[in-house]
């Protein structure tokens, strides 16, 4: 029997490195992915879209909870990313939804390359 394939508009990675979890990635892993569960937002739900992983370091150890996010470009032109410093609950639920719905990701917290 050959793997289930499931849609995906994108993967959010939270980081489980020791200054995240120090600062509560753990419990925001466990909010996000409840969330997701109720939500029917998680990948294997019928209408959801959404990966979420736990992750080691990040890279912004001084600032976490991090969150990296993965999904399609607009037009299919390759692969955006976004990296967010200093993740609160609401904040992962307004990127996953942003997500889910394919619509522009909120620029609260961003790091990186503009």
């Amino acid at each position: 029997m050959p793997a289930k394939y499931f849609p995906t508009h994108g993967h959010l990675l939270v980081c489980q490195g020791p200054n995240c979890q120090a600062r509560g990635s753990a419990l925001l892993h466990k909010a996000l992915w409840n969330h997701l569960e109720r939500e029917s937002l998680a990948y294997y739900k019928r209408g959801g879209t959404l990966r979420l992983t736990e992750s080691g370091c990040l890279g912004s150890c001084s600032f976490g909870p991090s969150l990296c996010v993965y999904r399609a470009a607009p037009a299919g032109a390759g692969l955006e990313e976004a990296w967010y410093a200093a993740v609160d609950f609401p904040l992962a639920a307004r990127i996953a939804q942003a997500v889910h719905e394919q619509a522009p990701l909120p620029a609260e917290h961003q790091y990186g390359p503009e």
